[in-house]
């Protein structure tokens, strides 16, 4: 079992920058393909960014590519989403999630959520 704990958000003007950090603990890092997504009140929690859990390869969300970068650093058990260029339509709750032993795109797949973040941006 892994317990996740999100950090960094905040309020923030369009253009600005931001990361976000995920710390884990409770269980090796490495073991779990990781993920970030958002949520925005009404509607469905979306996938914004992963990691693979053994090649480090990463995958964005057409709305977020080439502005946000998801990386990992298993020693400090940490996954960190640094968003860049951020636009208004970006503020959302951002959500850490880890699924165990396989990579994880989607959030119904998730093993563990962490407890949330808010991200807002003003224009």
């Amino acid at each position: 079992q892994v317990q996740l704990v999100e950090s960094g958000g905040g309020l923030v003007q369009a253009g600005d920058s931001l990361r976000l950090s995920c710390t884990a603990s409770g269980s090796t890092l490495s073991s779990y393909g990781m993920a970030w997504f958002r949520q925005v009140p009404g509607r469905e929690r979306m996938f914004v960014a992963t990691i693979r859990r053994s090649t480090g390869s990463t995958y964005y969300a057409d709305s977020v590519k080439g502005r946000f970068t998801i990386s990992r650093d298993n020693a400090k058990m940490t996954v960190y989403l640094q968003m860049n260029s951020l636009k208004p339509e970006d503020t959302a709750v951002y959500y850490c999630a880890a699924r165990y032993g396989r990579d994880l795109s989607s959030a119904p797949l998730a093993d563990y959520w962490g407890q949330g973040i808010q991200v807002t941006v003003s224009s």
